[in-house]
């Protein structure tokens, strides 16, 4: 289908919907359907919103329709030796470029690159009103509505449809080196925190038990070919074969290591603790250790819903908030607690005064960000 045919039919069904007061969830793949509050109102099926529109190699830019299967982005910059360096999750096969922004989920460089926020230039929106609107460009120093394009990193779809953005893209980088280091979380936590006041090319860094008492640390070099090689020699550790280390961090990105396996029909969820990097151990009773992604930063753990206050006093005394990230599929449809904390009361009335004024007529699901919400 034609671009602007497919632009134009969202256009009519959102006009359409604020006419006559129904609800839409705009999707692209469903591959984050999980994420948030239990998704509500009419499928917006937008995989016919795709293609790549402009893609400027020598200017580290690409313009990309939101349908796009993400896969094929990368794919795209592949070839032009690029890449989007916070290499961000898929699940599954079929995630698109508009989901990993209204996501606004991170892989395993997330604490040493940036957040997708950091990388969108620009977007056009399908607002709550069917008007199409532009925000920011497609270079770094323009600044007119940047922020909008960064509010929407992380929206779900509650201020309106993506249907088109801007990428901030970046070499490849010319070297990697994955090294790994027997210890237990607090020597892991404590050797980041050192390593994170040199002058290391830190890139990502996992930690987990692969049995009970006996944790790895994983921590991935990226840089100048010297450097790498520099810091190698300095830290020590083992030194990982750098294909099979390149499919693990591909499976930690996607969760699809043995670690994450939830069980389906199971009691347990899984857990985001998102703290200070140089947070201590966080020791929850009834949980098992963590696995430690983000230089300390990011915690997931495994406990019912119903240890939800637990979890989130325990985030709140080192700093940080827990997300309610996963839940088993036999218990998502009747799981009334929060996916996310609460938000303080003068943030909860920015969050509520965008919603309106993109969305006045409420035609996008506002309930995946707040629960309760409609």
């Amino acid at each position: 289908m034609n671009t602007d045919t497919a632009l134009q039919q969202v256009v009519e069904r959102v006009r359409a919907a604020a006419a006559d007061a129904t609800p839409l969830r705009p999707r692209g793949g469903g591959t984050k359907d999980f994420y948030g509050q239990p998704p509500r109102g009419e499928l917006l099926d937008l995989r016919a919103l795709a293609g790549i529109t402009s893609y400027e190699p020598s200017e580290l830019v690409v313009t990309v329709r939101a349908g796009t299967p993400l896969a094929e982005l990368e794919a795209a910059l592949a070839e032009q030796g690029q890449c989007l360096p916070f290499e961000p999750p898929c699940f599954d096969a079929g995630g698109t470029v508009g989901g990993m922004v209204a996501a606004g989920l991170s892989g395993p460089s997330r604490a040493s690159v940036g957040a997708v926020r950091d990388y969108v230039l620009g977007t056009t929106l399908i607002n709550g009103r069917a008007e199409v609107l532009s925000f920011g460009g497609q270079v770094m120093k323009n600044v007119a509505g940047y922020d909008v394009s960064r509010v929407l990193a992380g929206s779900l779809g509650t201020l309106g449809v993506i249907a088109e953005v801007s990428l901030k893209v970046l070499p490849v980088a010319p070297a990697e080196a994955t090294l790994a280091f027997a210890c237990s979380q607090a020597d892991a936590l404590r050797l980041l925190n050192e390593w994170g006041g040199r002058p290391l090319p830190l890139n990502a860094s996992s930690w987990f038990e692969h049995a009970p008492g006996a944790g790895v640390l994983r921590l991935r070099l990226r840089g100048a070919v010297a450097a790498v090689e520099a810091a190698c020699a300095q830290l020590g550790g083992e030194r990982q074969d750098p294909v099979r280390a390149a499919a693990g961090w591909a499976a930690l990105r996607d969760q699809r290591m043995p670690w994450f396996a939830l069980d389906a029909d199971g009691p347990l969820a899984l857990w985001r603790l998102s703290v200070p990097q140089t947070a201590p151990v966080i020791a929850i009773e009834g949980c098992a250790a963590p696995l430690v992604e983000w230089h300390g930063g990011q915690r997931w753990y495994f406990a019912p819903p119903a240890q939800a206050t637990r979890l989130r006093e325990a985030a709140r005394a080192a700093g940080g908030h827990a997300t309610l990230f996963r839940v088993p599929a036999a218990q998502s449809a009747d799981c009334d607690v929060p996916r996310f904390d609460a938000l303080s009361a003068p943030v909860a009335r920015i969050h509520r005064a965008l919603m309106q004024e993109f969305d006045p007529h409420g035609v996008f699901d506002r309930g995946r960000l707040f629960a309760g919400d409609q």
